[in-house]
């Protein structure tokens, strides 16, 4: 339960039908094996203590009364398991019979909750036993003690901020407007639903979007338990698939028929800083619409190791199908910027610097994607490659290949000559390899583009990627500098598989194969003299791995995570590649950079959003330059 972190878990237990003795024995042992995964939240299903498939021994006195007696057994010997769980039994009330869930923790029944959407349609016949619900929160007696009966109930934990939850029963989620809508406006950031949904053709690949959607749209955790084996087959077969979802992702889904237990790490703190950022949904703090009932409970706060899948990579996803599919979306969306402004402006011609690195690879292929949209010649782009002191044969040559493969035109100019007059107006020593040094070649490269753009009467398409903006990795009035940035938006990590996709869908031997040896090339802007022949000045030496720092960026700007809980998040995401140390000392390295770079990032050329992250001063970041770093840095300090 530390940092908004918890455990959920959605059980069916293997039932009898109407035999309530034997099912809340099988519902007691799955609260158990709950309790020692580490479960804190437990979800049963719909009528699971009689069994859904009664039928007309609903009416039976006995059948009810056990319910009722073997409810309290329940309640009483489930009081040492720390949990909140919910289970469902019909409840009758001043001669009414309701389909209830029955909210349970530490020893006390918290509340009932009933179904207010009753079918009776196709195979279910429920209005022939069953009232449906008020919402209104009534008194009801239960083993000599009041209990709240309604659905409009809101169960508050005073233990951990955040986690608020509420109940709706199977067909309440199937209906125009659930009772979850309601709830969550209300509060609740977790759902349960106790569900008894049989199985046909299909009907789990449209359950499953149905859930995943609703916590998606509702912003919330939804854990749903469906009844399963053990229920009568004499006209319906129930699977048990269960399912927990987090804001759209499913994060366990029961397979196949029959019974189980499934888990799921919920992040409430993601919740509920996903809900302070979109302020349109309305949402209230719990019972402060005035229809709702809050009943608080405790649970103990505790270490949970986490068995949630963290991706290490935040802006790139892991499925081969889908990255490939994302790849092709934002080329599309970078060239459709592009497009736009050089219609806007009427321009019919592009200006690149070329180094053969990562970045001006990518922009080159977005530019050449808007020249072919357009209709406007692919020899209107012009690639500009500035060889100086840094630069090796290895980028040269494959900024010079990757250009004429294209279709561009490719233009040298040395600038070495330049940039030394430079520094012998300005009395640098050609020798002292400082910032000046590095800064002056990066200067006089921005420079010759905007005049030759000038000449030919383009715009010069800046290169620099999210990462570099977010670290400040970029000379100011330099490779900072643009007239249209292509690649502003998209994060080193992404970069690298954008420029894989086009290598693996150029149908370009040659092209394919330079684009491959760009990927294989390290990550440097060649300001300082090879070594050999080779690369000096590795970026990732110097500030980082990128891997990290877009880790790092994506959990601060889309979340706002503190320091200590993206440490731990960072730690289980990239266990076995990264000891913790090292991520804590790039995490500083992180902090230190971005607020102090900030300024560079208020004066960006335009250039289009592609992701939910972005550093535009126009757009995503309205973030002053002189914020002060000490809170965040205190707090990492405080982590060694």
């Amino acid at each position: 339960m530390e940092q908004g972190f918890i455990r959920a878990a959605a059980g069916t237990p293997k039932i009898q039908v109407a035999d309530p003795e034997h099912n809340a024995g099988q519902i007691l042992t799955m609260m158990e094996q709950g309790a020692k995964q580490g479960a804190k939240i437990m979800v049963f299903p719909e009528l699971c203590l009689t069994g859904y498939t009664c039928g007309d021994l609903f009416l039976q006195d006995s059948l009810l009364e056990s319910a009722k007696r073997q409810l309290a057994r329940i309640v009483k010997e489930s009081a040492h398991f720390d949990m909140i769980a919910f289970l469902g039994l019909p409840f009758q009330h001043q001669g009414k019979l309701y389909n209830t869930a029955a909210v349970a923790a530490g020893g006390k029944l918290l509340g009932l909750v009933p179904k207010q959407n009753i079918p009776n349609y196709s195979e279910f016949y429920e209005l022939r036993h069953f009232t449906p619900g008020s919402q209104k929160p009534a008194w009801v007696e239960f083993e000599g003690q009041s209990v709240p009966m309604g659905a409009n109930l809101l169960f508050a934990c005073s233990t951990m901020p955040g986690l608020v939850l509420a109940a709706e029963i199977c067909e309440d989620v199937w209906v125009p407007e659930p009772p979850s809508i309601r709830h969550v406006c209300a509060g609740a950031t977790v759902v349960a639903n106790c569900s008894a949904s049989d199985e046909t053709v299909g009907k789990d690949q449209y359950r499953k979007s149905l859930i995943c959607g609703q916590s998606a749209r509702l912003v919330c955790g939804y854990v749903y338990a469906n009844a399963g084996e053990g229920e009568s087959t004499q006209d319906l077969v129930f699977g048990g698939h269960n399912i927990i979802a987090e804001n759209g992702t499913c994060l366990g889904e029961s397979k196949g028929l029959g019974c189980g237990i499934i888990y799921g790490d919920l992040d409430l703190r993601r919740l509920v800083n996903e809900r302070r950022r979109m302020n349109t949904h309305g949402f209230h703090w719990p019972g402060e619409d005035g229809d709702h009932m809050t009943v608080e409970f405790r649970l103990r706060r505790e270490h949970l190791q986490l068995r949630r899948q963290i991706a290490p990579l935040p802006f790139v996803p892991s499925d081969p199908g889908e990255r490939e599919k994302r790849c092709e979306q934002i080329l599309s969306i970078q060239a459709m910027g592009l497009k736009k402004r050089l219609e806007h402006t009427g321009t019919q011609y592009a200006v690149l610097g070329i180094s053969g690195g990562l970045d001006s690879t990518l922009a080159l292929l977005v530019t050449a994607r808007a020249f072919d949209s357009l209709g406007i010649p692919r020899d209107h782009i012009l690639g500009v490659t500035m060889p100086c002191f840094g630069t090796t044969d290895r980028t040269y040559q494959n900024a010079c290949v990757m250009t004429e493969k294209l279709g561009a035109k490719l233009r040298e100019i040395d600038i070495r000559e330049s940039v030394l007059a430079h520094f012998r107006d300005i009395g640098q020593d050609k020798d002292n390899h400082d910032v000046t040094y590095e800064n002056g070649q990066a200067r006089e490269r921005t420079q010759v583009l905007m005049d030759v753009a000038n000449q030919i009467g383009g715009l010069v398409i800046g290169t620099g990627d999210m990462s570099e903006l977010a670290l400040g990795w970029a000379t100011y009035n330099g490779d900072h500098m643009s007239m249209y940035g292509v690649n502003g938006s998209v994060p080193k990590t992404l970069v690298r598989h954008l420029v894989r996709y086009c290598a693996d869908t150029c149908k370009e031997e040659d092209l394919g194969r330079v684009l491959l040896d760009v990927l294989d090339t390290p990550v440097s802007p060649e300001l300082l003299p090879p070594d050999g022949g080779v690369i000096s000045q590795k970026t990732e030496d110097l500030v980082g791995p990128y891997e990290l720092h877009d880790f790092f960026l994506y959990y601060v700007l889309r979340f706002g995570y503190e320091p200590a809980r993206i440490l731990r998040m960072a730690v289980h995401a990239f266990d076995g590649e990264y000891q913790r140390e090292v991520i804590l000392k790039w995490m500083k390295v992180f902090y230190r950079r971005f607020f102090s770079q900030q300024f560079k990032r208020s004066c960006l050329p335009d250039g289009p959003k592609v992701g939910s992250v972005a550093v535009s001063p126009r757009g995503d970041l309205r973030m002053p330059s002189d914020a002060s770093s000490s809170l965040w840095l205190k707090q990492a300090e405080a982590l060694s």
